[in-house]
């Protein structure tokens, strides 16, 4: 079974140590195919937090990396590199590329930048943005699971969070689950959970769902949320059915380490939405 580990909002300069240890020694126990870190990698956006981000996720290694910048991740206090190069520390500790992809036989893993210099918190994908994902979900081979990887969230579970959806979600949910995506992963919010985004919106062409990390291991987390981090599974029943097995590993602190404390079984290849 190919595992995939999504790691959100670890907002270094926050980080509580003993849970990032104990996130390390996790990933290796799971050996996963990638980690994805789907954004607010740090705190300030500081060089500092963006080296000791770097640092870890090196530690994950063999797991290849994919990661996407949250709004967090650009600096709130230097109004130049605001302006001027609002991504430049985050390209060095993490590649040039800003929307990376990540393909295997199992997997087509598609970011999103969908921070802007210009908002403080909230997020937007453009009509480019949605264009171009949908056009690399219209490439995958059908035994890949496809995710794009998002900063705010396309869906939310309650109406209080209703001001954090990510900026054009409508559009780009209705067009990427056209063009094939099976789950749209984000955090933003440190807040996990899974909903069916068909459930959302009746007129979409085939099941899709949103999955929600909350924060791995910042202190800055929830009262009703501690934290945890998403295990995602591919696997194949006996009919030849692709399935995501989505599963919420919640840090412990009495065991000071990540237990499993939800899963959710989706099914990717019954096609009408209803």
């Amino acid at each position: 079974m190919s595992v995939l580990v999504q790691i959100s909002d670890p907002h270094f300069g926050t980080e509580r140590v003993p849970v990032a240890e104990a996130l390390v020694q996790l990933v290796h126990g799971l050996a996963p195919e990638l980690v994805v870190l789907s954004g607010d990698i740090t705190q300030r956006a500081t060089p500092t937090q963006f080296a000791a981000a770097r640092a870890f996720a090196d530690r994950l290694r063999p797991a290849a990396v994919l990661a996407i910048p949250g709004n967090h991740d650009v600096p709130l206090f230097n109004p130049f590199a605001r302006l001027f190069s609002p991504y430049a520390r985050h390209q060095r500790a993490f590649g040039a590329e800003l929307e990376p992809v990540h393909r295997s036989p199992d997997w087509l893993v598609i970011g999103v930048k969908t921070t802007r210099r210009w908002r403080h918190k909230h997020g937007q994908v453009s009509a480019a943005q949605i264009e171009r994902v949908a056009q690399a979900l219209h490439g995958a081979s059908p035994a890949q699971v496809r995710v794009v990887v998002v900063h705010q969230p396309v869906a939310v579970a309650r109406d209080r969070d209703a001001t954090d959806l990510l900026r054009g979600h409508e559009a780009a949910v209705r067009r990427w689950s056209a063009a094939g995506a099976d789950l749209v992963a984000g955090g933003h919010i440190h807040l996990p959970y899974v909903l069916a985004l068909h459930g959302l919106h009746a007129d979409l062409a085939r099941r899709a769902w949103c999955v929600q990390a909350g924060t791995a291991i910042s202190s800055r987390t929830r009262a009703e949320a501690g934290n945890s981090v998403n295990v995602l599974r591919r696997s194949v029943d006996g009919a030849g059915r692709r399935h995501a097995v989505v599963e919420r590993w919640d840090y412990v602190d009495v065991h000071g380490c990540f237990e499993q404390a939800a899963q959710h079984d989706l099914d990717l290849e019954t096609r009408e939405a209803a």
